[in-house]
Formats: structure tokens, C-alpha cells, sequence
């Protein structure tokens, strides 16, 4: 199978490529690179080029077959929306029909769409399930609801179908700590706090300590990115069967900004996270926590990496190894990936698995590697095969990135 991915160099886009390249899926990246990172696609086939000029597409489409395509790109600021509202329906909408108008000349049908849990605006229940009404309260969450509108217009006229997934709070980075979050001007809780932990930043500031929850700052409901991406090749494998159709991609489990800091300064030791307490902001609801159960029922999907523990030491793993993002960075894959042997031993000598488990997860790996999957670490096949559990995989992790 082949796929177009669109917007593949970001940040969910990459991880989505790296689970692609795992699942024996040949990705193909579109992107214009305004804020995609050519190093988080190494290896794989780029198409350099921009949705809003239609010409790029129509190159993209004539000279390749694809099977599908997961559509990522998009201007997704929700304070630049505000002060730049033109900007966000021009980029995410026209080029989102353009996109739209490509795959239909070129005869591809099966779209997986990266939508936002922006798309409902203020809760009015929580969790939040997919009924729940759709009133944006900013132009990035409008320009979505607009483009699934649009979707779900044309499939009743088109051979097309297509899922839409609405994220709550995508966050960690891949376990081979390769690839990572590496945004411009970020904006994003967890980096932020790795940022001043790491001296980027003098201060992490808390916007609200007065709210009705149970320490007074916001809760959210953050998955892990890992987990977003899978949930994009199980769309594609339940869309024939179940199109046309948003889907919540969240953990079902809130953690207060606080309560991710505190678990933010356990994982960093001794570097200081300095805080500091401001007002709330404007638009910031208390609590914004995603039903899943559509996601289980439909996709058959179940996070496996989104507890906050996890979250944060992959993503402290990639922040502490690549301080100034991708530029520069110098710790590559095979650095990371080396001797997974080492791995099973320390697992083994932590008690964790049994030498007979280490050798039918080695098998496991080759098996997959053998039959043209890309290389998986071999922590992640013990927790798929039900050998580790995400609080022993941390531990291992520990051991292994000090060896």
C-alpha cells in the first residue's frame, strides 16, 4: 500500500510516516516546508510542494499510484487564527479543497483528515463526545469544523470517504528518541516546561490557578503522539466499513497543568523549573477531556504509550537530546537503536521478562524486519505482545539510555 502524506514533515505527520515505514506502508511526504523539518523524514520519498497551488498536486498525483491519503498540513495556531483569521481559512480550507479536487481527478478515495478537539469549543459535557455540539470559538477551530463539513458534502455526491480525527493534546515523541515536537514559536504546555528546564526559557508560566478543579489550574486530556499515529492506519483500515465519520483521539484521563509539572521536575532531577502564576487567559475553559469510546468501538483502538509518565520521558528524551530541535542536533537513530540485545538483558536483569521472552521478542522483531516492516524497538514489541507494561517500559528506558 501507498500513501500520500500530507504535511508529513511535522510534527504528528512524522510519526505517522515513522508508523507507516513500521507497518509495511510506503509513505510518500507532500510538504512545503514552512514548518515541516526535512531531518524527521530521512529516508523517505518527498514531494516538495504546496496545497494551494494546484499544479504540485496535480504532479504529485500523475506521477505516482496511491492507495490513500492522511492530510495533515495546515496552519494550526489558535492565537495566530485570531489575529490572522484570513490567513487560517485560506491555508486550511482552500487548501484542503484543493487537496480534495486532486484526489478526486486522480481517482483516490480514502482520506484520513487531521481534525482538532477546537472544533467544539467551550465543554458543555465531559468528557466530550463526538455528539457533543460543534461551536468553535476561534478561526483555527472553525477552519476545521469547515473542511469536515466540506468532507462530508462532498462524499454524498463523490466517490470519496473519509475519517476525521479530532485530537485533544497530542504529545511525547517516538521511543527511538529521533524524532520529536520542534516548533518555531511553541506554544505547547510540555515543551515549554522542558524548555526552561533546560534554560531556553527563564520561567514557565501557570495562565489560571482560580479554576473549579481540584488544585485550581486547567486540566487536559494529553495522548501520546505515538498513539495518534497508529490511530491514522487503523482509520484506513475500517474506512470502507465505517466512513464518514469524526473521531475523538484522546486518553479519556485528565492531568492539571500543575500536576504535569510536578511530573515534569521528577523526570528532569535536578534542573529547576521555575514557575510562575498569571491570570487566566482568555478562551481557556477549565476542563477539556475527550470520550473515547467511539475510538475504541470503531478503530479498535486503545492507547498504549498515553499515560502522563510515558508521555513525559519520551518527550524529555528527545527535548534533552536535541536542545535546539532538529538543527544542530547531532544524536541520530542508530546511536539510539543500537544493541536492542542490550535492551532484553536489562529488562531480564530488572525481572521484568524472562530470557525466553527477550528471544521470542527478538524473534518478533526479525520476523518484522524480514517480511519489509522498518525497525522497531524491541521495548515496543515486549509492550505490544504483552511482556512490559508502560510503567516497566519507563524503567527499562532509564537503564538503557545511560548503558
Amino acid at each position: 500500500m501507498k500513501v500520500l502524506v500530507v504535511g508529513g514533515a511535522g510534527y504528528i505527520g512524522s510519526h505517522t510516516v515513522r508508523e507507516c515505514r513500521r507497518s509495511g506502508i510506503e509513505p510518500v511526504v507532500f510538504d512545503n516546508f514552512s514548518t515541516g523539518n526535512r531531518e524527521s523524514v530521512a529516508g523517505v520519498e518527498v514531494i516538495e510542494g504546496d496545497l494551494l497551488d494546484p499544479r504540485n498536486l496535480r504532479s504529485a498525483f500523475e506521477n505516482n499510484t496511491f492507495d490513500a491519503v492522511f492530510h495533515f498540513a495546515a496552519s494550526a495556531s489558535v492565537p495566530e487564527s485570531v489575529q490572522k483569521p484570513e490567513l487560517y481559512y485560506h491555508n486550511n480550507v482552500a487548501g484542503s479543497l484543493n487537496l480534495v479536487h486532486a484526489m478526486l481527478e486522480a481517482g483516490v478515495e480514502r482520506l484520513v483528515f487531521s481534525s482538532t478537539a477546537a472544533t467544539y469549543g467551550d465543554p458543555e459535557e465531559v468528557p466530550m463526545p463526538e455528539t457533543h455540539p460543534t461551536r468553535p470559538v476561534n478561526p483555527y477551530g472553525a477552519s476545521k469544523l469547515l473542511v469536515e463539513r466540506m468532507l462530508s458534502d462532498i462524499c454524498e455526491k463523490h466517490p470519496l470517504r473519509y475519517i476525521a480525527l479530532r485530537y485533544f493534546n497530542a504529545a511525547g515523541a517516538d521511543l527511538s528518541g529521533d524524532i520529536g515536537e520542534d516548533h518555531a514559536d511553541e506554544g505547547h504546555l510540555i515543551p515549554l516546561i522542558f524548555y526552561t528546564a533546560l534554560g531556553k526559557r527563564k520561567i514557565f508560566k501557570i495562565f489560571g490557578t482560580d479554576y473549579d478543579t481540584p488544585d485550581g489550574s486547567c486540566i487536559r486530556d494529553f495522548v501520546h503522539v505515538t498513539d495518534i499515529a497508529k490511530a491514522h492506519l487503523l482509520a484506513l483500515e475500517v474506512m470502507d466499513e465505517h466512513p464518514n465519520q469524526a473521531i475523538n483521539l484522546g486518553s479519556s484521563t485528565g492531568y492539571s497543568v500543575r500536576e504535569v509539572i510536578e511530573e515534569s521536575q521528577r523526570v528532569v532531577g535536578d534542573l529547576k523549573i521555575a514557575v510562575e502564576e498569571e491570570a487566566r487567559r482568555e478562551g481557556d475553559p477549565p476542563v477539556l477531556v475527550a470520550s473515547s469510546d467511539r475510538a475504541r468501538t470503531v478503530l479498535g483502538w486503545k492507547p498504549q504509550l498515553s499515560e502522563l509518565p510515558m508521555i513525559l520521558e519520551t518527550a524529555w528524551r528527545w527535548h534533552r537530546g536535541h536542545p535546539n530541535g532538529y538543527a544542530g542536533s547531532g544524536k541520530r537513530t542508530a546511536e539510539n537503536e543500537k544493541s536492542t540485545e542490550l535492551f532484553g538483558d536489562i529488562a531480564a536483569r530488572l525481572g521484568h521478562v524472562s530470557d525466553e521472552d527477550v528471544v521470542r521478542a527478538l524473534e518478533r522483531q526479525k520476523e518484522e524486519v524480514d517480511i519489509g516492516h522498518a525497525h522497531k524497538l524491541l521495548g515496543m514489541h515486549m509492550l505490544e505482545m504483552g511482556l512490559l507494561s508502560t510503567s516497566q517500559l519507563i524503567e527499562i528506558l532509564k537503564y538503557y539510555e545511560n548503558r
